[in-house]
């Protein structure tokens, strides 16, 4: 019987080829590439706290392509952006003009025809056909429980799919991510 050459004398493809036990932990010590589907995957959060279109794109489009780059994504909806998850309401979010523009009255309701006509003609999906293309990928839907709490929502208001979150539930996760962003 051969004898053994002590781990540190052992090349990394002869590493590499060893399976389980500690031979794993020797090749993770030795710098050895480990496969793909022992690590975590990356993750993102998104937070929409606006019912307008400027603020719903983004984190839908945003966790699309996350999922599509193979990480985890989490869009968290709170304040007036948890009305988009409400059922019913998707279809109605407005394009708000910002400062003097937005306070015009009929400006929202033009702004938002506009807005739409350069959507369509630009071929960017509605954002009823981003949300079952989110759905379709894997992009989690998450409610901000405060938010529910203050609006006097229940679960039975939301889409199908929403999970209901505390501030603190939602941290525990975000703090994790490789990316946070509040669209």
């Amino acid at each position: 019987m051969a004898a053994q050459r002590p781990w540190t004398e052992l090349s990394r493809e002869e590493i590499a080829s060893m399976a389980g036990g500690p031979q794993e932990k020797i090749a993770s010590m030795a710098g050895v590439p480990q496969p793909e589907e022992q690590r975590e995957p990356e993750a993102a959060t998104f937070i929409c706290s606006r019912e307008t279109l400027d603020g719903i794109y983004p984190s839908l489009i945003l966790g699309i392509n996350a999922r599509r780059l193979g990480m985890d994504a989490t869009i968290f909806y709170t304040f007036m952006g948890i009305n988009v998850i409400k059922k019913g309401r998707v279809g109605k979010a407005r394009f708000i003009p910002a400062g003097v523009m937005g306070a015009i009255p009929g400006m929202s309701s033009f702004a938002t025809w506009m807005m739409k006509k350069k959507i369509d003609k630009a071929q960017i999906p509605t954002i009823e056909e981003l949300f079952e293309i989110a759905e379709l990928e894997g992009v989690k839907f998450v409610a901000c429980r405060m938010t529910m709490d203050m609006m006097e929502l229940t679960e039975a208001d939301l889409m199908d799919g929403v999970e209901v979150q505390a501030a603190d539930d939602f941290m525990k996760h975000a703090k994790t991510c490789k990316i946070n962003l509040f669209t």
